[in-house]
């Protein structure tokens, strides 16, 4: 499987996220064979959304899938999934997910690998520049993104 492939794009959609006033997270799913599946970006700024994060725009534009193409995929992520979409994972039975960055924001990671998950972390500058970007200059977004109280 060529993973380049899959954190380019997400990586890609981290960008157009940014490019549009969003939260710069994206996400690609990708089969076993190494196809992507489907790809997106954080969207909750741009469409009011309470839950379209990248992770979860990834899916959604996979489309319904056979339980069987999901045990053999990888997400790939520019941040580290939170609950929700670590759940997301969780639930879908994805074999791996391969996370750009864990430095500024740690999810689901551990729940991820304790439900026999592989996690691999890239540690990309590219994605923790976006994120220290973001956060510095819209902390409240990112706080509500996350679900904390604004500080």
């Amino acid at each position: 499987m060529d993973s380049d492939i899959g954190f380019k794009a997400a990586l890609a959609e981290a960008q157009k996220g940014s490019d549009e006033g969003g939260v710069p997270i994206g996400a690609c799913l990708v089969s076993a064979d190494g196809k992507v599946l489907g790809q997106g970006h954080n969207m909750r700024l741009q469409s009011s959304s309470a839950t379209l994060h990248a992770e979860i725009a990834a899916l959604e534009n996979a489309g319904r899938l056979p339980a069987a193409t999901y045990r053999g995929a990888t997400m790939y992520t520019t941040l580290s999934p939170c609950d929700m979409c670590t759940g997301a994972c969780v639930m879908y039975k994805v074999k791996r997910v391969v996370i750009g960055e864990n430095v500024t924001f740690v999810g689901g990671e551990d729940y991820l690998k304790q439900r026999g998950i592989e996690v691999v972390v890239l540690q990309n500058e590219k994605c923790r520049e976006l994120m220290n970007k973001f956060i510095s200059n819209r902390p409240r977004d990112w706080n509500e993104d996350i679900g904390e109280e604004d500080k």
